[in-house]
């Protein structure tokens, strides 16, 4: 069990994580920074300690949850420098590299990560890369703490751009999916509740058989597909739209946005 983690930036993604984090029987306590205390209510109201300050809050830590824009890291990390000295730092920040953390301050661990905004529900994949400095100790606690949101995976940092434009952008993908089924459920009479759950439902259980390791993806659909029956008609339309093509276009173009945006940032930096 952690003693004390501070998530600095408890926006959407560190709010989501003071909720996992509180919820858990991992942690002793969870303190949130905001720069608008009115803000952090409900996350107060959850039991987690809230504040303005960000270097009251990484002083008392025992582990600091990083969860700013990339374009403000950089003052924040030096405003905690002296707090953060020796401790583990687990930041949320796309696209900036391990060695951006290293040089700026020194003196802590760092691990970077690529949650999703299916942290909400608990479940999330995120995707982790250590730096050198980080300990089998550390990365054990820090999967701990990170599987509250979901699952998670060591990765190597060379992975990150492609993680961020598939399971980072991927929650938004599956939801036009979602959506697209819903409303062909409309166009064939059924009533917009039970075509959204049964839509929903639908990628829920094909995504559970995947991760249970009961099917893989191609054997769900061989499964369905029986000679002459319906599902072979709704699959000629999905490739004939070029679903699948739209859809690996759409992890490719995140991707490569992910990496693009790094030169912008370093100028900026």
């Amino acid at each position: 069990m952690v003693g004390t983690v501070a998530v600095i930036g408890a926006g959407v993604i560190g709010g989501a994580i003071v909720k996992c984090l509180q919820e858990s029987e991992e942690v002793g306590k969870v303190i949130a920074t905001r720069r608008s205390l009115e803000s952090l209510k409900e996350l107060k109201e959850l039991g987690a300690e809230v504040t303005t300050d960000n270097r009251a809050a990484a002083k008392k830590a025992d582990i600091v949850f990083l969860c700013v824009k990339p374009g403000d890291v950089s003052t924040v990390l030096k405003g905690i420098e002296k707090e953060i000295k020796g401790k583990l730092v687990i930041s949320s920040a796309a696209i900036i590299p391990l060695e951006f953390y290293k040089d700026a301050v020194p003196g802590a661990r760092y691990i970077r990560c690529m949650p999703n905004i299916a942290a909400l529900a608990k479940a999330s994949f995120t995707a982790f890369t250590c730096d050198a400095g980080v300990t089998a100790e550390d990365k054990t606690t820090a999967k701990t703490l990170l599987d509250t949101m979901g699952t998670s995976m060591e990765v190597e940092e060379k992975y990150m751009d492609a993680v961020t434009g598939l399971s980072g952008s991927g929650p938004a993908f599956v939801a036009i999916v979602i959506d697209a089924m819903m409303f062909g459920g409309l166009k064939v009479g059924l009533p917009r509740e039970l075509s959204l759950r049964s839509s929903a439902q639908s990628v829920l259980g094909a995504a559970k058989l995947v991760l249970d390791g009961t099917m893989k993806p191609n054997e769900i659909a061989e499964m369905v597909t029986t000679p002459g029956g319906t599902t072979i008609d709704g699959i000629y339309e999905i490739e004939d739209g070029k679903l699948r093509t739209a859809l690996m276009n759409a992890v490719e173009a995140a991707t490569k946005k992910s990496a693009n945006m790094r030169p912008k940032w370093e100028k900026s930096a």
